[in-house]
């Protein structure tokens, strides 16, 4: 819990670009829109950090920084995540396991092979922002977009949704992670 605090605030503190412009639509709330933005910021730190660690130390240290963000982040050991990341094709569009989105992020896995590592790529910088926010118990779900910046300076945009669940220790896991690139009319 100590650990998980320190993340947290580790977290707003390097992610001062972050954007949480929306209030929360809310019914019978246990979840406040304060823990849902902290979740948000947590992942997009923990991708920073997956990022720098590629980069210092190569990829065994990627992978163990990955693994440690998948278990703190996301709700594998409640079920299935629906987890659709942004660059992923046929036949791994979706990716409902731990390891399917562990080599997503840090790629390397022969079950895998078309993934590269989306956070390998060098990002030093996420900022979430959400368009809404729904809460309703123990369920939280977000819509907006994530910009995040390369190792040159580039911003990439993604529209990303993610709904979140508390476990049954408390925590809010994400058991919903959509993202896209966004659509350009011609």
């Amino acid at each position: 819990m100590i650990l998980r605090a320190f993340t947290l605030l580790t977290t707003t503190l390097a992610l001062s670009g972050t954007a949480f412009a929306v209030t929360a639509t809310k019914q019978e709330a246990n979840v406040t829109q304060e823990q849902v933005e902290a979740a948000q910021a947590a992942w997009g730190a923990a991708l920073v950090r997956i990022s720098a660690a590629h980069a210092s130390d190569g990829i065994e240290m990627a992978r163990q920084e990955a693994e440690t963000a998948l278990d703190a982040l996301y709700g594998f050991e409640m079920g299935p995540v629906l987890f659709k990341p942004t660059l992923a094709a046929a036949p791994h569009t979706f990716r409902t396991t731990r390891d399917g989105a562990l080599s997503y992020f840090v790629g390397h896995d022969e079950d895998f092979p078309q993934d590269k590592g989306f956070a390998l790529n060098g990002w030093s910088e996420v900022a979430v922002e959400n368009a809404a926010i729904f809460i309703s118990q123990n369920t939280a779900m977000t819509l907006g977009q994530v910009h995040i910046t390369g190792p040159d300076g580039a911003v990439t945009t993604v529209d990303k949704t993610w709904g979140f669940q508390r476990d049954e220790a408390g925590e809010l896991r994400i058991v919903l992670h959509h993202s896209s690139l966004p659509f350009a009319a011609e």
